[in-house]
């Protein structure tokens, strides 16, 4: 990727949260700032006191295992085994450290990216949450609609339903059955 046709919408896929925080994995890190992801862990260890943990961590091996995103499908070191080390997750700052450490023009160039992708995922979470919120006071407000409208309905419904049938008396003349007979020859 060179950084022309790179933009925010690239990097964002590549941010994941682990750990309850947003970080990008140390291979994506190297393969935006153009360096092999050993040369990032090279540097990362020659200058560990400019990563405190806030900045960045190491994956723990069940944090590779449920993340998809780090298995290799098509190259196998070992039986059971999909990385030989322990991937690094790095947080903005330390996203932005990392481009320091590195010192090429091509890292500090992609780290306004990458700082922009944090922030513009950082927006859209606070748009969701937002919107969460206020459909929450929403159903809250229909909630007690509804109690109110089920109230009317229910007070409403015997005014609906068309009386029940009761047998009426009749109006007018009532013919009897006829006390005489016709005749016959």
């Amino acid at each position: 990727m060179t950084d022309l046709s790179l933009s925010t919408q690239d990097v964002l896929p590549l941010i994941h949260t682990i750990r309850g925080q947003r970080v990008i994995l140390a291979q994506d890190l190297a393969s935006l700032y153009g360096v092999e992801t050993r040369h990032l862990n090279q540097q990362i260890k020659r200058n560990l006191e400019r990563f405190p943990s806030d900045f960045m961590f190491q994956l723990t091996v069940d944090e590779i295992d449920t993340s998809q995103s780090l298995r290799s499908q098509i190259v196998i070191l070992k039986q059971g085994q999909h990385l030989k080390y322990r991937p690094y997750a790095f947080t903005e700052h330390g996203a932005i450290m990392a481009a320091n450490v590195l010192n090429s023009p091509k890292a500090v160039a992609m780290s306004v990216y990458v700082v922009r992708a944090f922030i513009q995922q950082r927006e859209v979470l606070a748009a969701n949450e937002t919107i969460l919120k206020r459909l929450a006071e929403i159903d809250k407000t229909l909630l007690q609609h509804n109690a109110a409208l089920r109230d009317v309905y229910q007070k409403l419904m015997p005014l609906l339903q068309p009386p029940p049938e009761t047998p009426r008396p009749k109006i007018g003349f009532r013919e009897t059955k006829a006390r005489y007979g016709i005749l016959k020859n």
